[in-house]
Parts: structure tokens; C-alpha cells; sequence
């Protein structure tokens, strides 16, 4: 049986290499031991000081480049698009045969899914970023050369040529496989990028997971649509070649989100302690069918008590009672689900988001601290990134509770004038008011 295509990540560090695993454990906390570059590029700074020291002002030594671009306001340096990219290639580079396309050019079928899985094996290679270098199936490891990849191309194209092999869609188009484009005709290298559109991770369509090639290699992560920085600039394309669906499958009568070859996975897959896709998939039909007002964010991976609220009042729509009703889903439920059968949650009957303190939606402070991992902290990451203290984070804002969490969360409070205790950088109830008003 085919996984879904739609998957949920937990963010991570990207390098592996020694020196960045060492920085990490030794400098868990430091703002200077979170930054993107490489160690490498710190000891070049070093040395760098200590020539200039030792010549004297006399003999000044040149300052070392700047590893990234510079920072913006309420981005976080780590996240700006540092690619510049090569022009039109054949594969394997300058000396290869060019590819003949011609004006009448035909693009190669491929499936969504096929797109996906071509773009997951550099993910799983964690493919260096360079403009100059081709990996071993011949395309070009920058961000377009990545596309070209994805997309099956016949050369390495660049954020300049792609457009015309697709067609310009909305945001409400987009679909795993299609593309979020960003050329800066002006200035090629100064922000252009493209990313592959992996699917939404919430229904509410504000973050969805990116595939991408930055530097220093290939990752796979949930990203504010259209992208961290520049967003008014991404553009959405389909590819041409694209089919419509996967051949040999028929989506399921009166849900097509739901693939019909599907099977219910066994009760096993849901319930306490349950981390798989059956659970974000059992939540995407929940909150197709009317059971959405049950999340405060998400549905996701992991199964929450959330989940369990929108099972029951889906079987509570369906006029069961008792042990039918017991919010975890078996056969039959996933059965209605699948085919788009049964009765839809009629509004409000999921009930509203828990609340505490007499705040709607505040879970608790015993959601906020180290260890945690709910829903309701990716929910107020993503709020306090709304609001403009994005800058805290490298990647996510995700389910774990950090310390870029902590440091977004003082510092709006330090903007509602508070200090000391008031401004610890834990979400009381009036911090998640006044947060969410």
C-alpha cells in the first residue's frame, strides 16, 4: 500500500557534519552557536582576527565573507534564501550533450506522486547545495537544478526559464508536485528561489511542507506559505506534464481527499501514544466533513485529544451512542470517511477549543514547558510569527517547546511593557489574550 503523500516533519538541524553536532551540544543555548554557518566559516573569522592583531592596523588583513545573506528585519538569517544558481545546463554540466527542445517542446508525463518521491531521494542523499556541481543523475545541485530534477526535465534549467513549463495557478490550486517560484529579474541572485509544494500541514492552508535546495543541502520542512521572507513574490506553476491522477486509482465517491486504496489500518494506529500519517489522515477527513472546529492547529501526526473530539462528533453525527461513540475510530467509521458516506458534523457540534482561566482557547501552562510537545505550541508559534517575532526561529515553529519558543514568547511580552517575572518567556492566559486577540 502507497503512504500518503502528505507527511508531517519535526524540524531538525540540517548538518550532521562533526564540528555542527559539537557546537550543538556545547552551545545549546547561545544565540552565536545558532547561527547557519558552518564552524568552518567561524574559524576563518578567528584566524582572520588574529592575523589582523598580530600585523597591526598597518597591515589589516581582509575581513572574511559574510557566510550568508544579510539579516532582515523579523526574519531570521538562517532563513533567507542564499542560492545563487547556474543558467541553463545540459545534464551533467557544460561538456554534456545539450538536450534538443525544440519550440514545440512536449513535456514528459509523470504523476504527483512520482514528483514527490524524486524529490525525496535527494532529501534522504541530503544533496550539498552548489551552483557549479552536478549529482549523479546529471542535474544541477542549486535550487532549480533541484526542480529540474523533481520535474524530470531534460536539462537543468534556472528560476528564469522554468515558468514556461508551467502554468501559473492560485494558491488554492496548489497540489504536492507544483512549484513556489520567486525570479528577481532585476537581480537574479539577490533572493531568487523555487521550492516543490509538498501538500498543506494544516487546514487553515498558512504553512504547508517545503522541498527545497538551500544551503548546505536538501530539506524537507513545514514553511509560512508562500515562503519565510519575499513572500508576496512566490509565484504558484504546475507543471504541464503533470496527469491529473494516479493511473489506475479512482478517488473515493463523495470524498475525493480520501484515496480509495486506503484500507482501515487496524486500531493500533490510533489512540494515546499514536505518531503516524493514518492519524493526520483520519483528521484531514474529520475536518473535511465539518469536525475542523475540534483543532486549535493541526491535525497532525500525533494523536491528540483533539482528535479523539472530532471522532466522536463525527459517530455522534451518525446517531450512534455509547461504545460506538467512543471518539476512536474503527472499521465502520473510517469506512464513511473514506467514501465520503454517513452524515457531515453539523457546525458547532465538535465543540470549541479547550480553555482555561477563563481564556478561549488557553490550554494550560503545563502545555509550555520543557519537554512539551502538543499542538498548542506549534499554534502559538505560529501566531507569534504572525505577529512579527519570527526571527527567533531556524526552522518551524513545531510541536516541541524550545528555546526559540521561550525567547518569541518574552519578547512579545517585553512589548506589552512587562518585566521580570511578567516577561519569563512562558505564556500565561493574558499573554495568550492578548496574543491571540
Amino acid at each position: 500500500m502507497e503512504s500518503p503523500v502528505f507527511e508531517e516533519i519535526d524540524p531538525a538541524s540540517d548538518c550532521d557534519c562533526p564540528g555542527c553536532v559539537h557546537w550543538r551540544r556545547v552551545l545549546p543555548h547561545s544565540w552565536a552557536g545558532r547561527t547557519t554557518a558552518h564552524p568552518a566559516a567561524h574559524r576563518a573569522l578567528a584566524l582572520a582576527a588574529v592575523a589582523s592583531a598580530a600585523l597591526g592596523a598597518g597591515h589589516a588583513v581582509p575581513a572574511a565573507a559574510a557566510p550568508h545573506a544579510p539579516h532582515r528585519p523579523g526574519v531570521f538569517a538562517g532563513e533567507e534564501p542564499d542560492t545563487p544558481q547556474g543558467d541553463q545546463a545540459p545534464l551533467h554540466g557544460p561538456g554534456d550533450r545539450p538536450a534538443e527542445i525544440s519550440a514545440t517542446f512536449q513535456p514528459t508525463a509523470i504523476t504527483r506522486t512520482e514528483i514527490i518521491n524524486r524529490a525525496k531521494t535527494w532529501v534522504a542523499a541530503k544533496v550539498p547545495y552548489s551552483m557549479n556541481d552536478y549529482w549523479s543523475d546529471g542535474y544541477r545541485q542549486d535550487c532549480s537544478g533541484y526542480v529540474s530534477m523533481a520535474w524530470k526535465l531534460p536539462r537543468n534549467e534556472w528560476t528564469g526559464s522554468l515558468a514556461p513549463y508551467g502554468e501559473r495557478i492560485s494558491k488554492e490550486e496548489l497540489q504536492p508536485g507544483d512549484i513556489l517560484l520567486f525570479h528577481n529579474p532585476a537581480d537574479p541572485a539577490g533572493g531568487s528561489h523555487v521550492v516543490i509544494f509538498g501538500g498543506w500541514t494544516d487546514y487553515t492552508h498558512t504553512y504547508y511542507l517545503a522541498y527545497e535546495q538551500p544551503r548546505p543541502h536538501t530539506r524537507r520542512q513545514s514553511t509560512p506559505y508562500a515562503y519565510w521572507s519575499d513572500s508576496d513574490r512566490y509565484v504558484p506553476y504546475r507543471y504541464k506534464g503533470v496527469t491529473p491522477q494516479e493511473p489506475g486509482k479512482e478517488p473515493a465517491a463523495g470524498n475525493p481527499g480520501a484515496p480509495a486504496a486506503t484500507p482501515y489500518p487496524g486500531a493500533a494506529y490510533f489512540g494515546p501514544g499514536a505518531n503516524n500519517t493514518y492519524v493526520t489522515l483520519l483528521g484531514r477527513m474529520l475536518v473535511a466533513r465539518g469536525a475542523g472546529g475540534s483543532y486549535a492547529s493541526g491535525p497532525g501526526p500525533r494523536w491528540t485529544d483533539a482528535d479523539r473530539r472530532a471522532t466522536r462528533a463525527f459517530q455522534l453525527a451518525q446517531g450512534w451512542t455509547g461504545a460506538e461513540a467512543d471518539g476512536l475510530p474503527g472499521p465502520h467509521t473510517w469506512e464513511l470517511l473514506v467514501t465520503g458516506k454517513g452524515k457531515d458534523v453539523k457546525a458547532g457540534a465538535a465543540g470549541p477549543p479547550p480553555a482555561s482561566h477563563g481564556v478561549p482557547g488557553y490550554p494550560g501552562r503545563a502545555m509550555f514547558r520543557p519537554g512539551a510537545s502538543n499542538i498548542y505550541v506549534t499554534q502559538l508559534g505560529r501566531q507569534l510569527v504572525r505577529k512579527g517575532f519570527g526571527r527567533f526561529y531556524r526552522v518551524g515553529p513545531g510541536p516541541r517547546w524550545g528555546e526559540a519558543d521561550r525567547r518569541a514568547v518574552e519578547a512579545f511580552q517585553r512589548t506589552q511593557g512587562w518585566r521580570g517575572g511578567a516577561a519569563d518567556g512562558y505564556p500565561g492566559p493574558e499573554t495568550w489574550r492578548r496574543l491571540f486577540s
